[in-house]
């Protein structure tokens, strides 16, 4: 019987039954349109599903064409911004309820629920409820602020606010997303640990500092490595409420704006330039995160 089953686990041609077809879709479906992509950024391309009108000249002139963009280096200053809002606001606001829901013994079901709940519904439906709640005229948020005395109104999506307004409903959304791999991640924690530093005298903050925080840091880098690279693509609901950058070109983002020349301007090979950029900020940026919040082994 043992050799039996020593003889299957040699034979190795069944996994390329398997391991074949899913190879041929990711080249399809993946590889070849990210090479193909970066082949119409050195191209002139002036719509959609039109076919190239041969180089450009010179075939660096996209990637020039960005450096004196003034949209362009908004849109990465606020993915910058996007990215540290990530960070703090959602990983960080995520390791906070986890924390408290792993420490409650009555109704943990139901705050994971309710935490996870922003994630499942659409973006878009996200977005146009935000709109109603930050509107000029009957917005909720107004509505609050004339109930508490406040006499004018605020326009809540102008020049000044439409930075802050747009990055709170994207830090609110994903929270419940960091928060369920989080709570994986605790119950993953042997309780033998806890109940041996309980005996020893351990405060619950102790237990937290010096048990789950160090047992969870893998976790966490795992997180902190999705919201930043989540953050140079994040494109649905920036774009449902601010779309084409308003006010003024002030809220643009990589994502956003790359969808903008592509489907907007029809200025294809200038929007796969910035796919590019995209892709490579995404490479750095994963791998500086990965140098700062270096995984430990245990």
């Amino acid at each position: 019987m043992e050799s039996n089953e020593s003889n299957i686990y040699r034979n190795k041609k069944p996994l390329f039954v398997f391991l074949i077809p899913a190879f041929i879709f990711m080249v399809v479906f993946l590889y070849y349109p990210f090479v193909k992509n970066i082949l119409n950024s050195f191209q002139k391309i002036t719509s959609l599903g039109a076919a190239s009108k041969g180089w450009n000249g010179p075939w660096y002139s996209n990637y020039v064409k960005m450096f004196n963009d003034p949209n362009m280096r908004t849109a990465i200053l606020n993915t910058i911004i996007m990215m540290v809002v990530t960070i703090i606001g959602q990983v960080g606001i995520a390791v906070v309820l986890a924390l408290m829901v792993d420490n409650i013994k009555k109704g943990a079901k139901f705050f994971r629920t309710v935490f996870f709940f922003p994630i499942v519904i659409s973006a878009t439906a996200l977005g146009l409820m935000f709109n109603l709640i930050f509107l000029y005229d009957k917005g909720m948020v107004n509505q609050l602020l004339e109930m508490l005395g406040k006499g004018t109104l605020t326009d809540w999506k102008d020049t000044a606010h439409a930075l802050v307004v747009m990055l709170l409903p994207v830090m609110w959304q994903y929270v419940g997303f960091y928060f369920v791999i989080l709570i994986t991640g605790l119950n993953n924690i042997p309780e033998d640990l806890y109940e041996s530093a309980s005996i020893d005298g351990a405060t619950r903050w102790q237990r937290i500092r010096y048990i789950t925080l160090p047992m969870l840091r893998n976790v966490i880098c795992t997180c902190v490595v999705l919201a930043v690279t989540g953050a140079l693509k994040v494109f649905d609901l920036p774009w449902v409420m601010f779309p084409k950058g308003m006010p003024l070109g002030k809220t643009w983002l990589t994502g956003t704006y790359m969808y903008y020349q592509a489907f907007n301007t029809q200025d294809v090979d200038y929007s796969s330039a910035i796919a590019v950029v995209i892709v490579i900020l995404g490479i750095v940026t994963s791998k500086i995160v990965n140098k700062v919040f270096k995984e430990a082994d245990y």
